[in-house]
């Protein structure tokens, strides 16, 4: 009479469970163990949540102080630039609203102050003639070139060249000729003269 038996594998230590590599759900539990454990420690030396000692961030601090300070320095020095360009912008717009004339203004406005000033100064005009031209640089700018000429005393070629400096049109004498006329009286002198002033250009506007 023969006997039979069979081996029975070793239970897994706290279980009633048999531990059998060849099982594919064991191999697959074990994968995912390590895929787990895996993403643990990656995880903890990419964020350190442990973080550093109080010393070593008090030291850390520290040494970026001087980082710190040279970043407001030169952020102040940028506020106060931009604040002076501004201010630049501002006053020269303001100067320019206030001395020059728009373009299509400027010829009505420009002569008939010119007439104004010499009939109080008691000098005769004669023929005036201009020119304009583009400032250089500037694409709303350009400068008006009068060549005007007069007739009138010493005393009056004074006041009339008294009424242009105080004027406020930004009227600049580039030159002035006065030569004595053949008169009985012998006071009369012929006057020429001059002048630049700048015109405001407006797109659209015709002269």
């Amino acid at each position: 009479m023969s006997k039979s038996f069979s081996v029975t594998p070793p239970l897994l230590a706290g279980g009633g469970s048999h531990f059998n590599l060849k099982d594919p759900r064991v191999l697959v539990r074990a994968a995912l163990g390590v895929l787990v454990i895996a993403n643990v420690v990656a995880a903890l030396l990419a964020f350190k949540p442990w973080g550093g000692s109080a010393e070593d961030l008090a030291r850390e601090q520290i040494g970026k102080q001087p980082q710190l300070a040279s970043m407001q320095a030169r952020l102040q020095k940028t506020k106060a630039l931009v604040a002076k360009a501004e201010r630049a912008r501002k006053e020269g717009d303001d100067f320019l609203a206030e001395y020059t004339t728009d373009r299509q203004h400027t010829f009505s406005t420009i002569f008939a102050e010119l007439e104004r000033m010499a009939r109080e100064a008691g000098i005769e005009p004669r023929p005036v003639s201009y020119e304009l031209d583009q400032v250089e640089g500037s694409d709303t700018l350009s400068q008006l070139n009068i060549s005007a000429s007069y007739e009138g005393s010493y005393s009056s070629l004074t006041k009339f060249v008294n009424l242009l400096d105080k004027s406020p049109r930004f009227l600049i004498i580039e030159s002035l000729m006065a030569a004595p006329q053949q008169t009985n009286t012998g006071d009369l002198l012929s006057v020429s003269i001059k002048l630049d002033t700048f015109v405001r250009e407006q797109t659209g506007n015709p002269l």
